[in-house]
């Protein structure tokens, strides 16, 4: 028996969730999310629809006709900030959750959410581990890269490797005071604006914890080209988020961005003089070894190491050459995102 039942009190909690095109996975989504309602847990659910073209809307006006705790609410702008923003302003409990359509969550999830906060009365927001869903041998490889410290830093909501407080989480449940103390959701990012918030608590003092007893599941894109769209829009946009707070957020961020940069001034100089070019090799040759390292890791096929070898790959390029387009945007150009930047893109 835990605090929350012994009390009886009632968690009252609004699930906020942005989504465009997701036909595919907002049902998923939904059925997990109102399946964690309880005699303890209080849910109410704003989906914050960017006008879907697919089934998307139809698929949400069903599970709105039949649990009425649950709106759809249009987002005309179509970007993720906006959503949220939307549906932030339409909640009335104390506390907010952000969910990703692409997302589902276990059955004691807000359950868990509202012991890890009785648990950790100093957390202003507290998020959970993202474990990988996959649908076929590609999108595994994908998830195992993406769950990797060579793949993506200490980012520990992917990696697990401890919990505690950090400097971000993904899918944040917020106290409704943090929104009142530093504002919404920075509306001018299509991408980065969690980790911007994020900063923008820890600069006010602000705290956030990592929960590894909480649990969603991401539904892992299985396309490269995707894939490297993704990131490579991870990038470009956290340059804009570092010129507007003039401070580097994190440091991870520049490690993909100096890959992608040695390796472009190495293959000009290669042309200059030959020692680049082996400096060139000396480098492709170390990443390539540490990419071994940890795709071979545990029991895995031949093709599934191949194939995680070239994640990393797409993973590090995605993120490092958007940083370097988007310095030369941002910083050299000292330009501002355009409209075609701030297209919803999940």
């Amino acid at each position: 028996m835990n605090c929350i039942e012994e009390n009886k009190t009632i968690f009252s909690i609004s699930v906020v969730i942005p989504c465009r095109n997701e036909e595919k996975h907002i049902a998923a989504c939904l059925d997990s999310v109102l399946a964690c309602q309880s005699e303890q847990t209080e849910l109410t659910v704003f989906v914050c629809d960017g006008l879907s073209t697919d089934s998307t809307r139809s698929i949400i006006e069903n599970y709105c006709g039949r649990f009425p705790n649950l709106s759809m609410i249009d987002n005309p702008q179509q970007t993720t900030p906006m959503a949220l923003n939307i549906g932030i302003s339409h909640c009335q409990t104390e506390y907010i959750a952000i969910l990703g359509a692409h997302a589902t969550v276990s059955t004691t999830y807000f359950n868990d959410v509202a012991i890890s906060f009785t648990e950790n009365p100093e957390a202003d927001c507290i998020g959970g581990l993202i474990e990988n869903v996959f649908m076929d041998e590609r999108s595994r490889a994908v998830g195992f890269a993406m769950a990797s410290t060579f793949g993506v830093g200490n980012s520990n909501f992917r990696t697990g490797v401890k919990g505690g407080y950090v400097d971000t989480v993904a899918f944040g449940i917020y106290r409704r005071s943090v929104f009142a103390q530093i504002g919404l959701f920075d509306e001018t990012l299509a991408r980065n604006q969690d980790d911007e918030f994020s900063y923008r608590m820890l600069k006010n003092g602000l705290k956030i914890f990592l929960d590894l007893k909480i649990r969603s599941y991401y539904h892992v894109r299985s396309t490269w080209s995707h894939l490297f769209r993704q990131f490579y829009q991870y990038g470009f946009w956290k340059v804009f988020v570092n010129k507007k707070h003039q401070a580097v957020t994190t440091i991870r961020q520049l490690v993909p961005f100096l890959f992608v940069s040695a390796i472009i001034i190495n293959l000009v100089l290669a042309f200059i003089h030959p020692a680049f070019a082996i400096l060139l090799g000396s480098l492709l040759t170390v990443w390539l070894v540490t990419a071994l390292l940890f795709a071979s890791s545990g029991k895995r096929s031949i093709s599934q190491i191949l194939q995680t070898i070239f994640s990393f790959l797409i993973l590090h390029i995605g993120y490092g050459s958007g940083y370097l387009v988007g310095i030369f945007y941002f910083i050299i150009l000292r330009q501002n995102p355009s409209i075609r930047h701030s297209k919803l893109t999940r």
